[in-house]
């Protein structure tokens, strides 16, 4: 049997649980019956007051290093081509790769404004869908009812019920839309007492304090101000208390952030000597295992944050603000608050309180988010959509 090949077409590399998700979707299928390969569209990408190059991307060396061949079409930003224009020779690279696939991946909706380019050889297009707000794409969702008026789009996989429901009500038929959760790889994310004590140690952070992780990008939807209220309530509360901030933006080098923070510290400074802004880390598992609590505050976009399930599956009690099926990912396991730092502050404390209490929860629900079940979902989508076998219906999503 031949193998299958696929090309998923990014818009960049760029630090995001999206981008995350899905490389690990791309290695772990290639390491089967399938081969893929990645295309970007940017070499670098500025975003989240951050350069963030193709070359020094996590995900990016992780494919690469695993045999799987990355290219890109542009070098470098130029704000003076729009983002629909392509070159004659970006056209021709394009089409060539996608002659060397029998399907096409679309991370999200953002490259279809290339996929619809005419003249492209035809491949099936699977879209990746991974917010839910279709309508705060700007002409990302149009693109995606094109290529679905075109016939190149033949699926959309959601990774959350939330992104099912709003991309439906955007107007993507019903029979394309097909939800395969969020799973992350359970080996790496574990509760490590070793890795625990050893970043504890290097931030100079007590054994015993409690520890809330933001674990974010610099964005508007993250609502970073909501956070740092209500880690100015918390950390007054508990002279004790640590928080670690992480995520592309998330450094004293992003002025807006500074700004942001001491907006919400006013008259207590003194409280940012317990933040710790780490930035981008490639080594996730360790901060997770690090602290007791994972918070998001999110007031919209939010699917199903990999940032939850990644703490949780360390060891930290998830708080999050009801957006996406945020709330349905915790349930039973975890809090759910209105957008108040009174409220977030009180959820902390408890969450951190009760921390053991959880651990056993989170040990049975790790098959759940199992990352060996999620790329098995996408490799029967990807071979049904290469094959024209109808794809309803597909197995339930285990939520």
């Amino acid at each position: 049997m031949s193998e299958l090949r696929v090309l998923s077409v990014y818009e960049g590399f760029f630090s995001g649980g999206a981008r995350i998700l899905h490389s690990d979707v791309v290695l772990g299928l290639h390491q089967g019956l399938q081969r893929h390969a990645v295309l970007s569209i940017q070499g670098e990408m500025h975003r989240e007051a951050t350069r963030q190059p193709m070359e020094e991307d996590a995900c990016y060396r992780m494919l690469t290093g695993s045999g799987v061949p990355v290219s890109a079409l542009r070098r470098g930003l130029d704000p003076s081509v729009a983002p629909d224009t392509f070159t004659a020779d970006e056209l021709a690279a394009t089409a060539r790769a996608a002659a060397g696939a029998d399907v096409i991946l679309s991370l999200k909706e953002q490259p279809l404004t290339l996929l619809n380019q005419a003249g492209l050889p035809y491949r099936p297009v699977v879209v990746c869908l991974h917010r839910s707000d279709p309508e705060n794409q700007g002409p990302a969702l149009d693109a995606l009812l094109a290529g679905i008026a075109a016939g190149r789009v033949r699926a959309c996989v959601c990774c959350a019920e939330s992104t099912r429901a709003a991309y439906a009500a955007a107007g993507v038929p019903a029979e394309l839309l097909h939800v395969i959760p969020n799973g992350v790889d359970l080996l790496r994310f574990r509760p490590d007492p070793v890795r625990r004590s050893l970043l504890r140690a290097e931030l100079g952070i007590p054994a015993r304090a409690p520890v809330v992780v933001f674990a974010a990008r610099y964005a508007g939807m993250k609502n970073v101000p909501l956070f740092l209220r209500s880690a100015r309530e918390y950390l007054r509360r508990d002279p004790d208390a640590h928080v670690l901030m992480c995520g592309a933006g998330m450094t004293a080098g992003n002025a807006d952030l500074r700004a942001d923070i001491a907006a919400a510290l006013g008259d207590e400074p003194w409280l940012a000597e317990r933040m710790s802004l780490l930035g981008v880390r490639p080594d996730m598992e360790t901060v997770y295992a690090s602290a007791d609590v994972v918070s998001l505050t999110s007031e919209s976009g939010e699917a199903a944050p990999l940032c939850l399930i990644e703490g949780m599956m360390c060891g930290a009690v998830p708080v999050t603000t009801d957006v996406g099926d945020s709330a349905a990912l915790v349930a039973g396991q975890g809090f759910v608050t209105a957008p108040d730092p009174v409220e977030i502050a009180g959820a902390w404390a408890e969450a951190a309180a009760r921390a053991p209490e959880f651990a056993g929860l989170f040990e049975l629900s790790r098959e759940r988010f199992s990352r060996t079940r999620m790329i098995a979902a996408y490799g029967t989508l990807i071979e049904r959509v290469h094959h024209g076998v109808p794809l309803a219906p597909l197995p339930e999503p285990l939520l």
